[in-house]
Order: C-alpha cells, then structure tokens, then sequence
C-alpha cells in the first residue's frame, strides 16, 4: 500500500474522530503515542452521534470500504444497533467511468476489433452503476438466433489495486482489533475480514458470477415464485458478463405495484418460500437479495414473479448446519426454547459446559413476546439484538458459516416488511421447515439415499457372490464342524444377490419403486446371511 494512501485513510479516520470509538484504556502506549504525532488530524464532526460519523467516513474512503460497512449493517452481533442501523443507509452509488473506456474493455476481453462484431446498440451511458462495475445495454447480434437485448457488465479499470491495498489495511486493523478487545474471541474480526476479502474477491469474477445465476436459473426452472435472467457464457469472460435483459417493477417502488395491482400478500409469501427453498432444498442462496438487486415481473401481477440479478455473492450449507437451522427453526416456532438451547449446545455453537436450563430461560426472555404477532407490531431488530446479547453472556463465538444467511434473512425480512407489513413469518415458513425436517429424516429419505447409492451398488455387484462366497469359507474354518451344517446363509446370500440384479436391472429402467424395494430386500438379505453365517 502506498504512503500517500495510508496517510488518506487515517486522516479520514481521525477527522470523523473514529479514533474516540475505542475507550482510552484499551488503547496501548504506542497507539496513544502516534495519535499524538498526529495532533494536527481532530475530529471536525464532534457534533455528530457515532454511527453517521463512521458511515461518512467510510463513503469518503470508497467502494471497497463501502461495501464493508454494508457487511457491517447486517452483523447487529459486531455493533450497538444505533451504529448498525446508520450504516445500513449506505448507498453504494459510485461515478461510473468512461463509456469509451467500457466499451473498448469488452472488445478487449472479447478479442474483437469493433463492439459491432457482436452486438449492436452498445449505449456508452452506463444503465447502473456499482463499486466494482457497470452495466450498459445493447443488442446481441448472433447469426444463428434472433436478436437480443442484453446487458453487459464489465469490471471497473485496475480495480482490483485498490482493493488489494484496503483490504490489506482492513487485516491490520482487524488485528489490532483483536489484540485491543477483551471480546475478539468470540467476535472474530480477523476471520470477519478474511470472509469479506473472499467475497469481494469472488465478485471480480464475473465468471464465477454467471456459474451462480446459471444454477439459481436451474434450480427454480418453471418456478412460479423466482426468475433469474439467462447468461450467455460464450460471450462471458473474467471481467465481462453478458446477460439477458429482464425488465420489471423494482422491489422497492411499492406504488408501482400497487398501481398495476399486484397481489401484495402472496408477493410477500413468496418471498419467504424462494429463501427457505434456496437454503433448505438446493443449499445454494443468492446472499445479496438487497432491494437493489430484485425485481417484480410485470406479468401476471395477480401471480407475482420476483427477478432476481447480481449473484455474484452466494450462500452454502453443509447438511449438519441445514439440519441444526431447520430444527431450530422448528423449535422457535413451537416456542420449544429448551430444544433450541440443546441444539446450540449439540452443535457446539456454545461451549459444551453451558447450562441448558439457563440458556433456554434467556432464550424464553427474549423471543416469547414476539409471537403471534403481525410482522408490522415485531422490531426483528430489537430481537436480534437482545438475541445476539445474550450470545455474548453465554460466550456464543460468531459462526462465519453462517454470516450470509443471517444478512439474507436480514433482507427477507425487511423486504417482507415492505410489501406487506401483516406477513405472519412464521405461519409463512413454519409448514416448509417442518416438511423438509421430514423429508431428511423419514422413511422416504431412507428410500432416496438408497436409490442414488445405486450406481456404486452396481458398479460392485459382479463382486458380491465371490465376497459373499468367501466370507461363508472363512466362517466355516473359524468354527468346529456343526452335526448338521445349515444352508440358511447360502440361501440368503443367492437371495441378496438376485434382489441385487433385479435392482440394477429395475434402475436401468428408470424404474425408481421397483428399484428401491429391490435394493432394501438385498440390504436385508446380506445383513441376515452375515449374522446367521
């Protein structure tokens, strides 16, 4: 990082007086010795409360730093709620760059001599506006299919200098940080900042981005509740996606919708069913779903569609973390607090040695008022806080797996707020969560784990009958000679094995019924000629 902006960063720091955010006594005789170096650099802004001074200034310093302080707004666990709720306000409206300069960017990428080559009715005007790109509109022209209207993105000019320079600050700050909080344990500013790296540097690439939107449009293919806009790969590169232009009401501008009346109350539903859908079916979210970022079809507004674009930012479980939440889920919305203080134990989010019956009397305190209530008369945000408060008593350590997915429920949340302030969320998602905790855990989850074993089962099937064969020969010499030897594990064997081809037979016949009751029969006949062998 340079000098000159390192001395920029710090004197825009300590003339909002951020400085004064972190108590006297924490601050280490070498820290209050540079501070008084600098004795020319004061807080211009005494007038102004904590939280506005910090969002100034990160909007002075720019769209890197801007986006942390997006991050931020959704980790009421890290901030007092005053400070979190003035960084939200962040608005990451940046000066786009030159037209030209876009425009000769994508011939770059692309390898052609003109834009024309591909498509016409480049607009240089930018169409939107970001901290790491802009997009402009054209018409892609290819000789084999109709024209169409596309957008193409394309990533700002050495960018990514400025961003490896600030994040690097961020790490040392993170660091200093954690040596000057006694709570740095549990917070985690260094992994905090190590997971906003990632994901910024996840966006810089706009091929990873087109990955994620073509699964997204896979998973809800023919759905009625999510679009997602088709990407056309062979005209995409590391800094420039090409996608299919989507036009629709933004999901803020609720007098628009209104206006072509658009059913409100199931719009609202929908949007809870395409998050809880997103991370317990496919475990695969779009984790930036800001207002920004959504859409509402014109069509059908008495069927409402959302349009989701900018997945460059998503989510993912592992089946352990899927479980724990969706049993968790449950147990709040049965208001079951001693299971979700036993879930939080079992899954190690708190240390092992926790009191259960303490823990669930904290839990009861904080969430037994919210509930049935219409989500206009619940300030989630107070709930969070006071949840993330009583974490902290607990020694809850913040769980960096799950930090998109409480920023995306943040949104959910909040977008439901918008269209329809009488959403009851729980009676919204409670049936979902209950249906998916069945399906993982029921006979018919059984059955399904079966059937995609299949292949393995027949890849190793021509080696079952010598397995088998052996086995019953080793058992044989192991014990004495019996007066009367009985062929019952030799039957169960030839029986195992014949469920076992009539199984492979039924699967290469896409026969998915036949197939399962097959395999279960020679499960059960190798198991019971291994016990009576």
């Amino acid at each position: 990082m340079s000098a000159a902006r390192l001395y920029n960063i710090t004197k825009t720091l300590l003339n909002y007086g951020l400085d004064e955010l972190i108590p006297s006594q924490k601050i280490p005789w070498y820290g209050k010795v540079s501070r008084a170096c600098l004795f020319w650099l004061k807080n211009k802004h005494p007038e102004k409360p904590a939280g506005l001074r910090l969002r100034l200034a990160l909007q002075q310093l720019g769209p890197v730093w801007i986006k942390f302080g997006q991050m931020l707004s959704t980790r009421r666990d890290l901030l007092p709620l005053d400070i979190a709720l003035e960084l939200a306000l962040l608005q990451d409206q940046v000066q786009p760059f030159d037209g030209a300069l876009a425009q000769q960017l994508i011939e770059n990428a692309l390898e052609i001599d003109d834009i024309s080559e591909y498509f016409s009715d480049f607009e240089q005007t930018p169409l939107a506006s970001a901290s790491i790109a802009q997009v402009h509109t054209a018409t892609l022209v290819d000789e084999h299919e109709q024209p169409q209207k596309v957008v193409i993105k394309v990533i700002r000019p050495d960018i990514r200098e400025q961003i490896d320079a600030d994040l690097a600050l961020m790490e040392q700050f993170a660091k200093v940080v954690a040596k000057l909080i006694n709570e740095a344990k549990r917070l985690r500013p260094v992994e905090v900042v190590k997971e906003y790296k990632k994901t910024l540097l996840d966006e810089l690439d706009l091929l990873r981005e087109g990955a994620n939107a073509i699964q997204l449009k896979r998973n809800f293919e023919d759905s009625e509740s999510l679009y997602i806009p088709y990407v056309y790969s062979d005209y995409s590169r590391v800094n420039v996606l090409v996608m299919e232009r989507i036009y629709g009401i933004p999901v803020s501008d609720t007098d628009a919708l209104i206006a072509q009346n658009t059913n409100m109350k199931l719009l609202a539903e929908r949007g809870v069913e395409v998050f809880f859908t997103q991370v317990f079916r496919d475990s695969f979210f779009h984790a930036d779903m800001h207002p920004g970022n959504v859409f509402v079809s014109y069509d059908t507004p008495e069927n409402p569609k959302f349009i989701g674009i900018d997945c460059g930012i998503v989510g993912t479980l592992n089946k352990e973390d899927k479980r724990y939440l969706a049993e968790n889920f449950i147990a709040f919305f049965n208001r079951d607090y001693r299971q979700v203080a036993q879930l939080h134990v079992d899954s190690g989010w708190v240390p092992k040695d926790t009191s259960v019956e303490e823990f669930e009397f904290a839990i009861r305190t904080v969430c037994e008022p919210i509930f049935n209530k219409p989500l206009a008369e619940i300030s989630f945000g107070h709930v969070l806080v006071n949840l993330f408060n009583t974490a902290r008593r607990f020694n809850m350590q913040v769980q960096p797996q799950l930090v998109l997915l409480q920023k995306t429920l943040l949104y959910v949340e909040g977008l439901g707020r918008q269209l329809y302030p009488q959403l009851d969320l729980w009676k919204t998602a409670k049936p979902f969560l209950e249906d998916w905790v069945k399906q993982q855990v029921g006979p018919w989850s059984v059955l399904k784990q079966v059937y995609a074993n299949l292949p393995f089962w027949a890849e190793k099937m021509p080696e079952l009958p010598d397995l088998i064969y052996q086995n019953l020969k080793q058992q044989q010499h192991r014990q004495p000679p019996l007066p009367q030897p009985s062929h019952k594990p030799l039957l169960l064997g030839v029986f195992a094995g014949a469920a076992m081809i009539v199984s492979g037979l039924c699967y290469l016949q896409h026969d998915f019924i036949a197939t399962t009751v097959a395999a279960s029969c020679s499960i059960i006949g190798f198991i019971l000629a291994w016990r009576n062998a």
